[in-house]
């Protein structure tokens, strides 16, 4: 079984434009509207690829039942907290030429009474052929020790979990020992006192570094530089896959979507990259943050390259 959690899902709104004129005047070509927020994103992909999982996390005001009616509509299972306030809205903007500015809305304010209400709701999920996705941020009144502490409860239950976060959040999630960990190239360069111009030799360190000390399985996303993956002693690079790109949102969720139904599916290596791989690829041709098809990702898994590290 698998569970995602969404501690702050947001109305995605995606706005193409030709090119952002910043302090001007933008003509909008097209306005695409999903029900978003990394985890959700998460379960969309896994349903599309033939698997199936809880969505959990915090949902509010019209907004959030606007989630919840899109997931319902889909066949989705869910099994959110309600709280007070307005579930936020995320606006992308995406020019012709590939840049993306995201605008993302903090969300509401979350009591401790509501925070208890979801832990107990994972305790009660987790055992031994459990497997958790915390992914993105959190909102107002959480503190950053949330997911290391979801991670600690559900591991005490035999379950697992699979780590999407950045910051404060991923530093000290990554202390209590994910078993699996889907960083792109800012948040483990973030992590160790770097930026973005990081190489992809410092990169293979640091990665190397953290599977030893905190997590067993890391895939390593780069945008256009592809993947890395470190699963076990199996150790590889992937080059990114040759596709049009029509938005890059959603890209890293697919990745840790594919990851997820990897280890329900109890894929091997090769194969858990190559779904990786061919997931993340097929979601940058889509619009919107909606997933890749079945069909899509089947196409695609023989075109990925896998390179020895």
């Amino acid at each position: 079984m698998i569970i995602t959690v969404t501690m702050n899902p947001a109305v995605d709104k995606t706005v193409s434009v030709g090119t952002l004129a910043r302090g001007g005047l933008n003509r909008v070509r097209h306005v695409e509207y999903d029900a978003g927020g990394k985890g959700i994103n998460v379960s969309r992909t896994i349903r599309e690829l033939g698997s199936s999982s809880i969505a959990t996390g915090f949902l509010g005001g019209n907004n959030g039942r606007a989630i919840a009616a899109a997931l319902l509509e889909k066949e989705m299972e869910t099994d959110f907290v309600w709280v007070d306030g307005e579930t936020r809205t995320n606006t992308k903007i995406c020019e012709e030429n590939g840049a993306l500015t995201e605008l993302n809305e903090p969300g509401p304010f979350v009591s401790g009474e509501k925070q208890r209400e979801l832990l107990q709701k994972l305790e009660r999920y987790a055992k031994e052929d459990t497997l958790f996705v915390l992914s993105g941020s959190v909102p107002a009144g959480v503190k950053p020790d949330i997911y290391g502490n979801i991670i600690r409860m559900v591991h005490q239950k035999g379950a697992s979990v699979l780590l999407d976060a950045d910051g404060e959040l991923f530093k000290n999630a990554l202390a209590a020992g994910p078993d699996m960990m889907k960083p792109n190239r800012m948040e483990l360069a973030q992590y160790a006192g770097r930026d973005d111009r990081i190489s992809d030799e410092e990169l293979l360190k640091i990665a190397g570094a953290v599977q030893k000390q905190n997590a067993g399985k890391i895939a390593l996303s780069m945008g256009a530089d592809g993947a890395m993956f470190f699963l076990g002693d199996y150790r590889v690079k992937c080059p990114a896959l040759p596709v049009k790109v029509q938005s890059t949102v959603g890209a890293g969720d697919a990745m840790a979507a594919a990851l997820a139904c990897a280890w329900s599916a109890k894929c091997d290596v090769e194969e858990t990259v190559r779904l990786c791989m061919a997931a993340s690829a097929g979601a940058v041709t889509t619009t919107g943050t909606k997933p890749p098809s079945r069909e899509l990702v089947e196409n695609l898994l023989k075109q990925v390259v896998i390179e020895k590290l």
